[in-house]
């Protein structure tokens, strides 16, 4: 990098650390640190929904698993994002929105008991700090190998950063700095996916060179000899609909409270149930930014794929980088590179410091106190999170490829989750004390698999995101067979406990707090919803 490029992220710094202090201005209570007030229009919310989720494991993660796995990587997008989101937008946004939960934990509160809220308010918290640790860890590999600076010298800056604008502006500051980031990170990694089919040449050329390395045709295939694990990514078709499109995927995009942070913060409740759905337009194609370099660095890196050093899969964006790009160019690349891992960070640590002052210290600790003095613990404790996340950061380097990693956490933390949550939203049945037991039997049904593969070698799996996989079907399947056998020995709810918190048991009015516009056709959440799926299923036929 020059002059240029550093003065480039240099403007992009200024600009977070001023959106914080004027985000500053309209915080009043907690709820405006927390959720913004709940005042922010849908196509803000989801821009920041899908800009949020833009951090390391869809930059690093999602060009590693390209080069790694193929075309096949598409299933984290088609099947694995998509349907979940809609999902989120159409069925169970309006039990969020319409029962006035401050977050996931507080539902969870609701609908079985204290004891399942602490559990799932603890595991969130420890995973939120965990996958802030992977961000701060791809920001630092990012400055250690187009900056030359230290890890730890990288690592501790990019922190301060997102600390300063999170503790100025709170999630407002996020929000708006993810509705910016979400263009510069395009703007930043559309040249090294252009640039990278240039010289290689274009999309036939691309496809031909892949076929000459050790994935073969099958990496250009998504479904192709998926009746077993004899391809790319090691697992079945079983695998990839039940484990990733269902489990995992539904696990993420439905209970992540980092994600559904987003959708509570919108002015009403048709702005909430638009906002995942207007995110997954843009994640529909963004493969072309992550997948498409993933597999230029395939084809052009020679010994990509090493356990160490400078060429491991983590690095194929930054390797593309340093080779393809012109100064100027490559500032611009750099500083959407930043903005992702912050955008990413930026969503864990709000959600972490949400959940940890309302559903851990407000319930548990210090009841009663005024608001200010909530807002003061927000804002302290996300200094605490943040610190947190840089000794967190030194666990993912431990990892050649972050999204194998990611992958684990979403299968011990969001896996059970999803298990206990969608079953107690749809069957009235299930009792209070099925919810606890069935997600933390659940969680440590996830991680016995998860130390029975990596550590103590029990199990055999295809690979890595195989075992994920597994390990996160086996966990909902736990949590079912759990929930079943405590729901016949314990006693259900009253159908008055339950209204609004289950399917079919009281009704939330989806039109009551509409504004002007809300009802006109193609802001209709369904048609939307319907539109993404079709294209996500069109998507797939080219390469089947």
């Amino acid at each position: 990098m020059d002059a240029l490029d550093y003065v480039l992220l240099s403007l992009y710094f200024i600009t977070v650390l001023g959106v914080g202090l004027a985000a500053r201005r309209s915080i009043k209570n907690s709820a405006d640190f927390f959720l913004s007030g709940r005042s922010l229009p849908a196509w803000v919310t989801g821009l920041a929904f899908i800009s949020a989720n833009l951090g390391a494991l869809e930059i690093l993660g999602m060009a590693a698993n390209g080069a790694k796995y193929g075309i096949m990587t598409v299933h984290y997008y088609w099947i694995g994002a998509v349907p979940a989101m809609v999902f989120l937008g159409i069925v169970m946004m309006p039990f969020y929105y319409g029962s006035k939960v401050r977050s996931v934990p507080e539902y969870m509160r609701r609908r079985f008991n204290r004891p399942a809220h602490l559990l799932n308010a603890l595991s969130f918290a420890v995973a939120q700090v965990l996958i802030a640790g992977v961000n701060l860890y791809a920001l630092a590999l990012i400055m250690q190998a187009l900056l030359g600076w230290p890890l730890w010298t990288a690592i501790v800056v990019g922190a301060a950063i997102v600390l300063a604008y999170i503790t100025l502006g709170g999630l407002s500051s996020a929000i708006y700095n993810e509705v910016l980031q979400f263009f510069v990170i395009i703007a930043g990694l559309l040249p090294i996916a252009i640039i990278g089919l240039v010289k290689v040449g274009g999309i036939d050329g691309l496809f031909a060179a892949v076929r000459d390395t050790k994935l073969g045709e099958a990496g250009l295939h998504t479904w192709a000899d998926t009746g077993g694990s004899d391809n790319p990514l090691g697992a079945p078709w079983w695998g990839i609909v039940f484990g990733l499109g269902f489990v995992l995927s539904f696990g993420y995009w439905t209970t992540n409270f980092a994600e559904v942070q987003r959708g509570l913060s919108a002015r009403n409740m048709s702005a909430a149930r638009r906002t995942p759905i207007i995110a997954a337009y843009p994640k529909l194609v963004i493969p072309f930014v992550t997948v498409i370099p993933g597999l230029v660095a395939l084809v052009t890196v020679k010994g990509l794929g090493a356990d160490k050093g400078d060429l491991q899969y983590n690095n194929a964006i930054p390797l593309l980088m340093r080779e393809f790009l012109p100064n100027g160019v490559l500032g611009i690349a750099v500083t959407g590179l930043l903005a992702s891992f912050m955008a990413g960070m930026a969503a864990n640590v709000s959600g972490f410091n949400t959940v940890f002052t309302y559903d851990l210290w407000q319930e548990y600790v210090k009841k009663d106190r005024p608001d200010g003095y909530y807002l003061r613990i927000g804002r302290w404790i996300t200094v605490v999170g943040v610190i947190i996340g840089i000794g967190t950061a030194f666990i993912a380097a431990g990892y050649s490829n972050i999204m194998d990693y990611i992958q684990a956490l979403f299968s011990l933390f969001n896996a059970p989750l999803f298990g206990a949550f969608i079953i107690g939203m749809f069957w009235k049945r299930m009792t209070a004390w099925a919810g606890f037991w069935g997600l933390l039997s659940g969680t440590l049904a996830a991680f016995i698999v998860y130390a029975g593969y990596k550590w103590w070698g029990w199990f055999t799996f295809g690979s890595d995101l195989d075992e994920s996989f597994w390990g996160a079907g086996i966990a909902f399947v736990t949590v079912a067979i759990v929930s079943v056998v405590v729901t016949l020995f314990t006693t259900s709810k009253t159908d008055e406990e339950l209204s609004g918190l289950v399917y079919g048991i009281g009704r939330h009015d989806l039109s009551a707090d509409a504004v002007a516009g809300d009802q006109a056709w193609y802001r209709s959440p369904l048609l939307l919803g319907a539109g993404a799926l079709i294209l996500a299923f069109a998507f797939y036929l080219p390469f089947l």
